[in-house]
C-alpha cells in the first residue's frame, strides 16, 4: 500500500509585521505543491528521498535522527517531527516531491508538515479532518521554529484566499482573484524570526512614529479585503503599492527586494511589493496580462515563478 498527500504552498498579500500586533492580513494558497508518498520498506531503517531537493536520507524515527547520504538537510527536521506525532516506527520509505521554492516565502515547511502529516495518518488508517490537522501542523511548526502563525498550515490545509481578522478567524473569500501574480526570489533567505525581533526593537524605540505606521498596514489591508471583494484590480495594486512604501520604511527592505519590486513594475506590474517578512526572500508582482513579460524579467535578473491563488487546500488518497 502507497499513502499520497499533497498541500499547497502561500503567499501573503497584506498585513505583513501588522499581524504581529493584531492588525489583520491577506493570504492564499498557490498552485505550487508539497507532495508526500508513502510506502513500506524491507529497510531496517525509514528512508527519505526527493528527487527535487537532491537528497536522501536514513531515519531513526525514535531518536528523532538522521544520517544524510547526500543533499542538505533543510526540510527533514519537519518530517522528523512530524513522525513522531504520528509513526509506529516501523520502516518505510518517504519520497519527496516539492514545485515550492525552499527559502522563497511560499510556505514550504508548512506545506511538507500538512502533506507529511496526512499522508501518516492515512498510511496508518487513521481518521483525521482538516481542522485537528491545522492544528497538528503548526505544533510541528512551533517546535521546530520556535516561533510560528497558524496561518501558513491552515492555508495549506483549508486552500483560498482568506482574510485574518484582527480576532483572528479566518475568512475565506468567494472569488479568488483570477490572475497570475510573479513571484520574484532570491538566494539571500529571509530570516522571519530576526526581522520581527527588528520591527519590534524600531517600535519600542519610536512608538509614536511606527504604532500609526502598522495601524495604517492594517488599513490597507481592510481596504484590500474590499479590492478583492468587488474585484478592484487597479484598486488593489496601488494598495500593494501603498503597503510596499510602508514595509519599507519599517526596515525590512533590502536592495535585492527593491530591485525587484521596482523592475517588475518598470516591466508591467500594476502593484508588487515584497511578500513575508522580509530581509530577503521574496515580493509578488500583480501584472494583470503582463505576467509573462515581467515573468522573463525577473528570470534574468534572479528568479521568477508565476502563480495563481487556489481554493484545494490538502489532498490524500491510497493506492493498494
Amino acid at each position: 500500500m502507497e499513502s499520497i498527500a499533497s498541500a499547497p504552498g502561500k503567499t501573503i498579500l497584506f498585513g505583513e509585521h501588522a499581524v504581529v500586533y493584531g492588525e489583520p492580513a491577506i493570504a492564499g494558497a498557490v498552485n505550487r505543491r508539497a507532495t508526500v508518498k508513502i510506502k513500506k520498506t524491507n529497510n531496517d531503517l525509514s528512508i527519505l528521498k526527493s528527487k527535487d531537493l537532491g537528497f536522501e536520507a536514513e531515519l531513526d524515527t525514535k531518536k528523532k535522527t538522521y544520517i544524510l547520504k547526500k543533499g542538505k538537510p533543510g526540510i527533514i527536521r519537519y518530517i522528523l517531527e512530524s513522525l513522531s506525532k504520528v509513526h509506529n516506527h516501523s520502516p518505510i520509505e518517504i519520497d519527496l516531491s516539492l514545485d515550492i521554492p525552499i527559502g522563497s516565502g511560499l510556505g514550504s515547511s508548512a506545506a511538507v508538515t500538512v502533506a507529511t502529516l496526512a499522508a501518516l495518518y492515512q498510511y496508518h488508517g487513521k481518521k483525521f479532518n482538516k481542522k485537528f490537522l491545522a492544528k497538528q501542523a503548526h505544533q510541528v511548526e512551533l517546535k521546530v521554529q520556535g516561533i510560528a502563525s497558524p496561518l501558513d498550515t491552515s492555508i495549506s490545509t483549508f486552500g483560498g484566499l482568506v482574510y485574518l481578522s484582527r480576532d483572528k478567524r479566518i475568512i475565506k473569500f468567494k472569488n479568488l482573484l483570477n490572475s497570475s501574480f510573479v513571484i520574484g526570489y532570491t538566494m539571500k533567505y529571509g530570516n522571519t524570526g530576526k526581522m520581527v525581533k527588528s520591527v519590534k526593537a524600531l517600535k519600542n524605540k519610536y512608538p509614536k512614529i511606527l504604532n500609526p505606521i502598522i495601524k495604517t498596514i492594517g488599513e490597507i489591508t481592510d481596504e484590500a479585503k474590499l479590492a478583492i471583494v468587488h474585484n478592484d484590480k487597479n484598486r488593489l495594486a496601488e494598495l500593494m503599492n501603498l503597503n510596499q512604501g510602508l514595509l519599507d520604511s519599517i526596515g525590512v527592505n533590502t536592495n535585492e527586494l527593491s530591485r525587484m519590486i521596482y523592475i517588475s513594475r518598470k516591466y508591467g506590474a500594476i502593484g508588487s511589493k515584497l511578500t513575508g517578512a522580509g530581509g530577503g526572500g521574496s515580493i509578488i508582482a500583480f501584472c494583470p496580462g503582463k505576467e509573462n513579460q515581467v515573468f522573463r524579467i525577473l528570470s534574468k535578473y534572479d528568479n521568477a515563478i508565476k502563480v495563481n491563488f487556489s481554493r484545494e487546500g490538502v489532498l490524500y488518497r491510497t493506492n493498494k
